[in-house]
């Protein structure tokens, strides 16, 4: 076979000239990305080499030499650094393997029909130069691609943290805060918040993309889009509302099923890292004991406005709660729970006692002894406010604590290890039911 392709080799090289104008016409006229991406020239240049580095391969194996990898390789990694797809890729080169051995036969056949026989053994030898050649470019290509995926997720990361973060000084944050959200395709002016999620959620969020925009009149809403940041104290995203309300953040967490925390609506980038510290804000409000939930900080302005001011938290706790605080923990849990049920029930005793599981007379005996511990009246809005404050304090510094403290041998603990704890600092003994 080797001498048979020896004395045919000019008119081989004719041949494939031609098979190489032929691919390339019919490659640019039947795939789009290839003519969006390559002129006839280049594509056509590239095919002839590949071409003639086969017929090398054909050679090489029949002498039972290695194929030389190199040309496919780069090719491999050329194309996926131009962002061709790879199935394009690969239908044009099993063209190229069909038209060389067209060609191969063609010239043979041409110089000595009756040499055809001897050159059949060579077709399984050309098949497996052209799958080694396909196997080269494929892997060559999918690492480039991998390499090139890393880079752009870790140039977004880097475009987040400086929306998220902001920078030095109020001209610097809105210079880079404007760079940074052009980059990523972010509206110079818009609607925009920050989700915070707990570190111990397990849900992963959503792919960090746009959602699918439905067919006009399918009377389907899109969803916001969102751009997540991942980070090990808990993830980060960057939603763009566009027109849909705030409270639609709500539904797009449910899923998740993880305790979150929602900043305001700001209108530029260059206002998102206050959102940010202020998503944290939020989430610190929504207690692990109370399980997943999502907080808007515009729905509890008053225990952020404590989670802000832990000083001033501790002097609340102390001056309204401090005698309930000073009791047995059976008695100050009693007290405490009763206490945060009757709030969340809008002061409605009948609804806390059926939340408690207890008469409600029981209810109001246990408010009436934090009315006469702490001197403060239900009946007074401006006590009601201090005690929901303190208690608010309260619920935040346990939180606290059972993030610092490890899980007692025994106690019923979380994913991250965390004990289920009531404001009291006694582990909840009845079933847990939204509040």
């Amino acid at each position: 076979m080797e001498r048979i392709i020896e004395e045919i080799r000019e008119d081989l090289s004719r041949r494939l000239a031609v098979a190489a104008d032929r691919l390339a016409d019919r490659t640019l006229a039947e795939d789009p990305a290839y003519a969006a991406l390559l002129g006839r020239a280049e594509l056509r240049e590239r095919i002839h080499d590949t071409l003639h580095q086969a017929v090398e391969g054909l050679l090489r194996g029949a002498r039972g030499l290695p194929v030389e990898l190199a040309g496919a390789r780069a090719v491999g990694a050329l194309r996926a650094e131009q962002g061709l797809p790879l199935a394009s890729l690969l239908r044009t080169h099993r063209r190229g393997g069909l038209l060389l051995w067209q060609s191969l036969t063609d010239a043979v056949t041409a110089h000595d029909r009756a040499a055809l026989p001897a050159l059949l053994p060579g077709a399984s030898v050309l098949w497996d130069v052209v799958d080694q050649m396909t196997d080269a470019m494929t892997e060559s290509y999918r690492r480039t691609e991998t390499a090139h995926g890393d880079r752009d997720r870790e140039r977004r990361a880097a475009l987040l943290d400086v929306l998220l973060a902001g920078a030095e000084g109020p001209s610097a944050t809105e210079e880079a805060a404007a760079a940074a959200a052009a980059q990523l395709g972010l509206p110079e002016r818009g609607r925009f918040t920050v989700v915070v999620l707990a570190a111990e959620g397990s849900g992963a969020p959503p792919a960090p993309s746009a959602a699918p925009t439905p067919a006009p009149g399918s009377g389907v809403a899109s969803s916001p889009r969102v751009l997540w940041r991942f980070r090990a104290d808990g993830e980060v995203g960057l939603v763009e509302l566009g027109h849909h309300p705030l409270e639609s953040v709500r539904d797009l967490l449910a899923p998740l099923g993880v305790r979150a925390g929602v900043g305001p609506v700001v209108t530029a980038p260059a206002e998102l890292a206050r959102a940010h510290r202020l998503a944290a804000l939020a989430l610190r409000t929504a207690p692990e004991s109370e399980g997943p939930r999502t907080a808007l900080l515009d729905e509890r302005l008053p225990a952020a406005l404590v989670a802000a001011q832990a000083e001033l938290a501790g002097r609340l706790r102390q001056v309204v709660l401090g005698p309930v605080l000073a009791l047995p923990a059976e008695d100050r849990r009693t007290l405490l729970t009763t206490l945060g049920t009757w709030l969340a029930c809008q002061g409605s005793t009948t609804d806390a006692a059926q939340r408690l599981y207890c008469h409600r007379n029981t209810v109001s005996n246990r408010l009436r002894r934090v009315e006469q511990l702490t001197g403060r009246s239900l009946s007074d809005p401006r006590h009601v406010v201090e005690l929901a404050l303190a208690h608010a304090a309260v619920l935040q510094r346990v939180e606290a604590e059972s993030v610092m403290r490890p899980a007692a041998p025994g106690s019923r603990t979380g994913r991250t290890g965390r004990t289920s704890r009531t404001p009291g600092g006694t582990a909840r003994r009845s079933p847990r039911r939204p509040v």
